[in-house]
């Protein structure tokens, strides 16, 4: 039995795959849209998305704050960006962003899948101060699509 789970959401944005690729694979400014991402800098050499390279974020709920280092796995322009977040062999979670050309713009799905398991979903409760991560996550999905939505189409 698999103890991933995963969530998803979509919204229709009225700009185009270039502009909206560009937006969620600026992991620097991730901070500027999810309510849990404050912000990070990429590491190990690399300057932007591409796949392997890697991005320290940092993240705050409420007085906790921790930092985590992902890894990209797929940087294909204007159509997918993911990463994942291990600790030490194990994916705790990978995020996925898909770039659909829909009508005037296009649709962008995001996605999160834990991998967690039930040791470091009982650490994470701790760490991170959030009791239900499934319900938390698609929360936070949920606003930063919007946040991201309203700073492609105005150009932000």
């Amino acid at each position: 039995m698999s103890d991933k789970q995963s969530v998803s959401a979509s919204t229709t944005i009225a700009a185009s795959p270039d502009s909206v690729y560009a937006l969620v694979s600026d992991l620097p400014r991730m901070g500027e849209w999810s309510p849990e991402a404050t912000g990070g800098e990429w590491v190990g050499g690399a300057s932007g998305p591409a796949p392997g390279a890697r991005f320290k974020g940092s993240n705050a709920q409420g007085k906790k704050k921790w930092k985590t280092t992902v890894t990209v796995t797929d940087a294909s322009p204007s159509s997918r960006f993911a990463f994942i977040n291990k600790v030490g062999p194990k994916t705790v979670a990978e995020w996925t962003y898909e770039i659909a050309p829909s009508g005037a713009g296009c649709t962008v799905t995001e996605t999160w899948t834990d991998g967690r398991g039930p040791v470091i979903g009982a650490i994470g409760k701790v760490l991170t101060g959030v009791d239900d991560r499934v319900a938390h996550t698609r929360s936070m999905i949920e606003t930063t699509l919007a946040k991201i939505k309203q700073a492609a189409e105005s150009g932000a």
